[in-house]
């Protein structure tokens, strides 16, 4: 199977990205409104999220427990 290039990745919309991550829409809203969220492209009055951006987002915020702040930036 070849890789996708941009131009046929599958974006996501905000409703699809946050059912992709179990989270809710609201959540994906005030994240870009406060920062703190995944990377997303703006398309005119759109907004779509990438798979790979939400994957990379995922990662960064996997936790061990309660008490840990994560990686150090």
């Amino acid at each position: 199977m070849q890789n996708a290039t941009p131009l046929q990745r599958k974006m996501l919309r905000t409703s699809e990205a946050a059912d992709y991550c179990g989270s809710s829409v609201s959540t994906f809203e005030k994240l870009r409104v406060f920062g703190g969220g995944p990377q997303y492209v703006k398309l005119g009055r759109r907004v779509v999220y990438d798979p790979a951006d939400l994957n990379k987002w995922l990662e960064e915020n996997r936790r061990r427990s309660t008490s840990d702040c994560g990686a150090a930036k």
